[in-house]
């Protein structure tokens, strides 16, 4: 019995076990004693897993993978979820303790699995994973680069981000159009920031949504202050700011007397 890849769920298969072995060995396994790997599919990733000093779970929204995991990895049974990643409380399973994250990721979906991962950060130290090739290399790279946006900023300011490897298209069943990447996040020691965490997703969501122009202009509707506008920063388009950058710009915010 094998599970028949379904297009509407973008389930691509890994075929090659190498990659799947490289994939695994990617965690550190300190700091928590649970993994939770999204979309499983046939278990080729998990196996690796279950090889190892940890205790492995996966959520799974395809109730033919359900049935064949279920099947062939007995020691398993009871930990394979049949939810969908992004709607369920993971607390019913995890409580209050901490897990890491791990999967070959569908790309639809891919972007949502790290704002959720960015939610329950206070729970998840690490993160491993295969995404598209450009989400993986946006997720990682610094400012300056064309790809530099909204998602790299929301990361990196709780992670440390870095992209391991590029996985072509010939490892999969189907195989995608596109080549993948693999990345892996570790949570920084101080994962909390010095401002309103609200209103810094706020400035990094507004600044990026008018990427081209400079920071006075993409950031009106704050209201500022001449005053703080005439700040040098001011003259900057989002992606030359650093992750830090954006930190001491919403510092600013907070600070700015309109009066």
């Amino acid at each position: 019995m094998s599970v028949r890849a379904k297009k509407h769920l973008g389930q691509h298969f890994l075929t090659d076990e190498s990659i799947a072995e490289k994939i695994a060995n990617s965690l550190s396994l300190t700091g928590y004693k649970h993994v939770l790997e999204i979309g499983p599919g046939m278990g080729v990733l998990t196996k690796y897993l279950l090889k190892k000093d940890i205790k492995t779970h996966v959520i799974e929204i395809d109730p033919e993978s359900v049935d064949y995991l279920k099947a062939n990895y007995l020691n398993l049974a009871d930990r394979v979820y049949e939810k969908d990643f992004l709607k369920y409380d993971l607390t019913e399973i995890f409580k209050d303790e901490p897990f890491a994250i791990i999967g070959n990721f569908p790309y639809n979906i891919s972007t949502q699995i790290v704002f959720k991962t960015l939610e329950m950060r206070e729970q998840i130290p690490e993160f491993s994973g295969m995404f598209q090739k450009e989400v993986a290399a946006r997720i990682c790279s610094k400012e300056g680069s064309k790809v530099y946006g909204i998602l790299s900023v929301l990361t990196q300011a709780f992670y440390d981000a870095d992209y391991l490897f590029t996985v072509p298209p010939t490892v999969f069943n189907p195989p995608p159009k596109i080549d993948s990447g693999v990345l892996r996040l570790k949570r920084k020691e101080n994962f909390t920031l010095p401002v309103d965490e609200k209103l810094f997703f706020r400035v990094v969501k507004t600044a990026f949504q008018q990427r081209r122009k400079t920071l006075r202009n993409s950031l009106k509707t704050f209201n500022l202050s001449d005053n703080l506008k005439a700040n040098v920063i001011f003259d900057k388009r989002p992606e030359q700011l650093s992750v830090d950058s954006f930190i001491e710009l919403t510092q600013h915010i907070e600070n700015d007397d309109k009066a």
